[in-house]
């Protein structure tokens, strides 16, 4: 858990860093640093469940059909 929060923390100020640097605002950088973990954290959950999919496909292709078609019947 220690190293959850430790991560969070060093993600929320990278992100605040580069987005200060990049606007030089406080506020805008407040905002895309509070953001920004939230979209990732939206974008990976989705990213999982296509690996997720990619894998599973990639099982069932792995099966011999004589083996798929016998465990059919």
């Amino acid at each position: 858990m220690l190293k959850t929060l430790t991560f969070t923390i060093m993600h929320f100020c990278i992100a605040f860093g580069v987005a200060y640097v990049l606007t030089g605002s406080i506020a805008v950088s407040g905002l895309v640093a509070a953001v920004e973990p939230l979209c990732n954290s939206v974008g990976f959950y989705f990213h999982e469940k296509i690996w997720a999919r990619l894998e599973a496909k990639k099982r069932a292709s792995s099966i011999p059909k004589h083996a798929w078609l016998h465990h059919q019947a």
